[in-house]
């Protein structure tokens, strides 16, 4: 009886070893037929080496060389008469802001400020004080002999300048830019009284003038425009 067992154990073995062997064998025979029958696709990489690219149109990049034109009988320029071209004046910028401011006058190195205490103005625009007498720079004097007309009314308006320079002083200290030694000519220079502008307080309010080449010369025109001080009736 152990003798035929063995004898079944051994012959099943066998044929499930054929039947494994037969297994591989057809799987191999499927896969070698399926493959004559589906499309091959090469790789992504050849597949864009293998497209051809498109010629985009290239202009000569050479220096001094014109660039390449292309469809000149689709896209032409309008034909240009230089007899027709005129020259204009540009136009006035839209506000200020885009104007360049004026440049500031230099001083020089050894000038600092100073302060002149109990200044006394002996015109429109001169102050005197501790011993130096000062013209504020970018203004220009009104002489106090200087007689103004407005309507059919003549008045002393350099008298009056001079009064108003005096009023608005009250004998506060004034802080200018001066050289190291005092001079018996007037010295022009920028001036300040607290964190006012002397030159700019002066011609905005038309006691002075503006320097042609100073800064003061939009605040003139709007003391001529409401008739401030020497531009206005008599005062």
């Amino acid at each position: 009886m152990m003798g035929r067992a063995l004898g079944e154990v051994k012959s099943t073995g066998r044929l499930a070893t054929t039947l494994g062997g037969l297994g591989l064998v057809a799987g191999a025979l499927l896969i070698a037929a399926s493959s004559r029958w589906l499309p091959s696709y090469p790789p992504a990489q050849e597949a864009a080496e293998a497209r051809p690219a498109p010629r985009l149109p290239v202009h000569d990049m050479r220096p001094g060389q014109p660039a390449r034109r292309i469809a000149e009988d689709l896209i032409a320029p309008p034909p240009l008469d230089p007899s027709g071209i005129e020259r204009i004046e540009p136009r006035p910028p839209l506000g200020e802001l885009g104007l360049a401011a004026p440049p500031e006058t230099s001083m020089p190195q050894d000038w600092h400020e100073t302060l002149l205490y109990r200044p006394v103005a002996i015109s429109s625009a001169i102050v005197e004080a501790m011993g130096r007498k000062v013209a504020i720079s970018g203004t220009v004097d009104i002489d106090p002999a200087r007689t103004c007309s407005f309507d059919d009314a003549v008045w002393p308006c350099g008298q009056r300048a001079r009064a108003a320079f005096n009023a608005w002083l009250r004998g506060r200290a004034l802080k200018c830019v001066l050289p190291p030694d005092g001079d018996r000519f007037a010295i022009a220079a920028p001036c300040m009284l607290g964190k006012q502008d002397v030159g700019a307080w002066l011609v905005a309010n038309g006691w002075a003038m503006a320097s042609p080449s100073g800064i003061y010369g939009k605040a003139e025109a709007v003391a001529r425009d409401a008739r401030m001080g020497i531009f206005g009736p008599p005062q």
